[in-house]
């Protein structure tokens, strides 16, 4: 049985709180309160108010900590060293829809490194978690990224640009090199879950352009801890500052990279 430490609970009680409001919207499609932020990018009342709840468990938990959430910006602290990231819906398009694949992501961020993170689907009821140094766990199972090391047989993640975001002929190139190489290539909707999947061995590899720090935070820390590699798309290792990624086991990120080079 895995134990989580105090401020693992600490972020696992402000995901499940949030959680509950999701639970409670979730499916009541008509009841929504949906605005536009850019060409198909919507944010819901529920994505505001899952951020609210966690902002305020988080802060009341470690004050002074600095908060950058996706629906607020950034809030600094007075703890100049530690920065709560926070995505409180990834997948809020599959939320509307009534899809049930979203997450709530919480990350801390201590000194410029990723520390503790969470991703958790408040329909399945997963919770994946990691603390630095002390492993992967989804609920209370040790997870390890997936042990396949042939191309020919894995199934690769990715996210598909949409109306008025990304690079959709770079993103067709890069389809059409991996695609071809690989058992399978899915596409689900939520960075969050498609990192976590990645971390409990249900997807060999995952890679994404254009995403943001909220996105990404708390999977490359799951990642990392479940034995995997997290670089970005060009195989640089600021993954937060690139906003891209390529991860998969040791063996079959080299072959990811390479392909995501040749589409180049």
């Amino acid at each position: 049985m895995a134990t989580q430490t105090a401020l693992l609970k600490v972020m696992s009680d402000a995901a499940r709180k949030a959680a509950r409001g999701l639970n409670r919207d979730f499916g009541e499609l008509a009841e929504l309160q949906v605005s536009k932020k850019s060409a198909a990018d919507f944010v819901s009342a529920a994505d505001i108010k899952a951020e609210q709840t966690i902002f305020e468990a988080l802060t009341a938990a470690r004050p002074g900590y600095g908060f950058l959430g996706e629906e607020r910006g950034m809030i600094e602290g007075t703890d100049k060293t530690h920065t709560w990231i926070v995505d409180p819906l990834d997948g809020t398009t599959n939320f509307l829809h009534a899809i049930p694949h979203f997450a709530i992501n919480i990350a801390l961020e201590r000194q410029g490194a990723i520390v503790a993170a969470l991703t958790f689907n408040p329909v399945s009821n997963e919770l994946f978690w990691a603390e630095k140094g002390k492993g992967c766990f989804l609920n209370d199972h040790r997870l390890r990224v997936a042990a396949r090391t042939r191309f020919d047989e894995s199934v690769i993640a990715t996210g598909i640009p949409f109306l008025g975001h990304g690079q959709h002929a770079r993103f067709l190139k890069e389809l059409h090199q991996i695609s071809q190489r690989v058992a399978g290539v899915r596409r689900f909707g939520s960075a969050a879950l498609d990192m976590a999947y990645v971390a409990a061995g249900r997807f060999d590899g995952y890679w994404e352009r254009d995403l943001n720090r909220w996105d990404l935070a708390a999977g490359i820390l799951l990642i990392t801890e479940a034995g995997g590699k997290v670089t970005d798309a060009d195989g640089g290792e600021d993954v937060l500052a690139s906003g891209s990624v390529c991860t998969a086991n040791l063996e079959l990120h080299p072959l990811l990279l390479e392909r995501l080079r040749a589409a180049a």
